[in-house]
């Protein structure tokens, strides 16, 4: 799971870089060259988030603060149950910060999750799948479940 680094502005991982001054308006390339982000829209104010998504991809978004989450591409499910119900399960999602992980006994079976927060406005948003203990289970790992309530859908979805 690979962010654009503000510091380097390298797509990496860990960057241990002292972070620069902050700069209001910076619009950061998206992970795909091939895919023009396009200009901001003129009567909304620029945000500077740790990631874009290209705009030729549909994407969801924290509902909360507009941060990209996923690409449509990146969803493997459509029928998990989160915390405070329904729920997506993602195979890799950006703009999100992991807490510790924690077993959990969840409606599958015995689990290890780190729940997962939205970057820029913190917001808890569902968890990321560190470990299952069930075989039957085993593809969950290093996936992410993002609770409906928390994501709106973006980019051509008419």
């Amino acid at each position: 799971n690979l962010l654009r680094c503000f510091t380097c502005d390298r797509l990496c991982g860990s960057c241990t870089a002292p972070a620069p001054p902050a700069r209001q308006g910076i619009v950061l390339q998206p992970v795909m060259p091939s895919c023009d982000p396009g200009p901001a829209p003129a009567c909304l104010p620029t945000k500077t988030f740790r990631s874009y998504l290209p705009r030729c991809h549909r994407t969801y978004s924290c509902v909360h603060c507009r941060a990209h989450l996923a690409k449509h591409d990146e969803l493997i499910s459509k029928s998990f149950q989160g915390s405070h119900g329904r729920a997506y399960l993602f195979n890799s999602v950006v703009n999100v910060g992991c807490g510790p992980a924690e077993q959990r006994l969840l409606l599958t079976g015995l689990h290890s999750v780190a729940d997962i927060f939205c970057e820029s406005c913190k917001t808890t948003l569902g968890w990321k799948y560190e470990q299952a203990f069930e075989t039957s289970q085993k593809y969950k790992e290093g996936k992410y479940i993002i609770e409906m309530s928390h994501m709106v859908k973006d980019n051509g979805w008419d």
